[in-house]
């Protein structure tokens, strides 16, 4: 009964995002939901103790790099930077890959530190573009959009700087360039799959004769070609995003140590600050910052004409993002604390002996139930992460291979109808779960697949 109540909040959960309604509010109430089924008692000191503390301590950690994200985003979109970069990626592989040339320029954007939110308002108006240029059915954009923002460059490439591949630096004393060989293997390998799905899928539409379709809804409007930048200059705040983050990756616990003890200048009441923990994150945002003055040295005469209400914009895009992962964290964490949920982690403990393959299925398990893959990573590792890292090294395994199995699984079931990044990129093409969701669903079985195609590749080579 137990994990009944668990799927019952679950599918609740997925159901009401399937229809549209907002997770910030429906979150809360499916998880409050099953403590009620469990124990009436304990609703209210669930919601204050549990759900808002999960909720407020994701937000007090990862909420600067949402914010810096969406600017970093906004800023290249405004400067014309955004579209440079796609038109010299048509111009390099022709408007016939059109599918091609968005998952490139979302792997671009996503690798280069824009955050996976905001590339779908990014992409979007190009994709459309694109795809009328080439009468491929506009209900594939959202897959399209998804397999180069959500995949590969989010959680498997070494060294990406999303949320995805930060948050076990802090459990397993790693960075973001964690095991590369195998992230970049993970990474190949949804890309190829995911491109043949594609592919397949636009062959069989344009076989039935299907081609962009009319009376869409939130269609862009035609943008200008005249006076973009050039498109070197373009990529040059994506590569300084990139380059950055992993110079103070490494600069940062060499100038700060393992602790910042307040009470050595005065604050005696401000507890240490443990600096492993929050290095990589410190070492985004950093990179983050020098992104987004590079864009302004460079483009400050196109950005500053709508500065303030692209910005605000911004702001309001990463409040949202960070609310609908945080309140879906909240959710996670209510669930994580309910006893079917230690009946569902007892099994496949017991069940999983291998810490890699373990490691794997509770993580991306956790995500798909809160629908969150930062929410999912963060649960499985702060429940198991002890444990995972004791088991590996009896088994002599080494922490990037837990980090990148870890971070790579995060990505697999994540994408289920209530994960706020699919309902933010259905919501932006104006498309609903019953005409795309089937070709982000296909994303992300084959996230899934890769996560042990990895795990085999390990066991079988020991290539890290």
């Amino acid at each position: 009964m137990d994990i009944i109540i668990i799927l019952l909040a679950l599918f609740f959960l997925m159901f009401v995002a399937y229809r549209g309604f907002s997770v910030i509010l429906f979150a809360p109430i499916a998880a409050l939901f099953a403590v009620l089924l469990t124990d009436p008692g304990h609703v209210l000191p669930f919601f204050s103790g549990v759900f808002m503390e999960k909720m407020v301590g994701f937000i007090k950690l990862y909420f600067p790099v949402f914010l810096l994200g969406a600017i970093f985003g906004k800023v290249i979109e405004m400067s014309g930077f955004a579209k440079s970069i796609t038109r010299a990626v048509i111009k390099l592989i022709g408007p016939s890959r059109a599918m091609l040339a968005i998952v490139l320029v979302g792997a671009i954007l996503t690798y280069g530190g824009v955050s996976l939110f905001v590339v779908a308002f990014a992409l979007y108006p190009f994709a459309s573009e694109l795809f009328k240029m080439a009468d491929i059915p506009k209900r594939l954009i959202p897959g399209t959009i998804a397999l180069g923002a959500f995949t590969f460059t989010m959680d498997a490439f070494p060294g990406t700087p999303q949320i995805q591949n930060i948050i076990p630096t802090t459990f397993f004393k790693t960075d973001t360039w964690a095991a590369p060989w195998l992230g970049l293997i993970g990474g190949l390998f949804v890309l190829g799959v995911g491109m043949t799905y594609l592919e397949w899928r636009r062959r069989k539409a344009a076989r039935a004769g299907e081609g962009y379709g009319t009376g869409h809804i939130n269609e862009p409007d035609q943008i200008p070609d005249e006076n973009l930048p050039n498109a070197f200059i373009a990529i040059l705040p994506l590569l300084l995003v990139g380059i950055f983050n992993k110079v103070f990756t490494s600069m940062i616990p060499k100038y700060y140590g393992t602790v910042f003890d307040f009470s050595k200048i005065g604050m005696k009441d401000v507890p240490p600050v443990e600096i492993p923990k929050l290095a990589a994150v410190w070492a985004v945002e950093g990179a983050l910052v020098i992104g987004i003055v590079t864009v302004l040295i460079f483009a400050f005469k196109q950005v500053k004409t709508n500065f303030n209400a692209g910005i605000n914009i911004s702001i309001g895009g990463a409040l949202l993002a960070t609310l609908n992962t945080a309140s879906e964290y909240g959710f996670g964490g209510v669930i994580a604390a309910l006893p079917g949920f230690a009946s569902v982690n007892k099994g496949m403990a017991d069940t999983i002996q291998d810490p890699l393959v373990n490691e794997a299925v509770t993580t991306t398990a956790l995500a798909g139930i809160t629908g969150s893959a930062s929410g999912g990573l963060s649960i499985a590792l702060a429940t198991m992460g002890d444990k995972y890292v004791e088991q590996a090294d009896k088994l002599g395994i080494d922490p990037e291979v837990l980090h990148r199995v870890a971070s790579m699984a995060s990505g697999g079931m994540d994408t289920l109808p209530h994960n706020g990044a699919v309902i933010t990129l259905l919501a932006v093409t104006g498309l609903t779960h019953k005409q795309s969701y089937l070709d982000i669903f296909a994303m992300t079985i084959i996230k899934t697949i890769a996560v042990f195609f990895v795990i085999g590749i390990y066991y079988l080579f020991g290539i890290v």
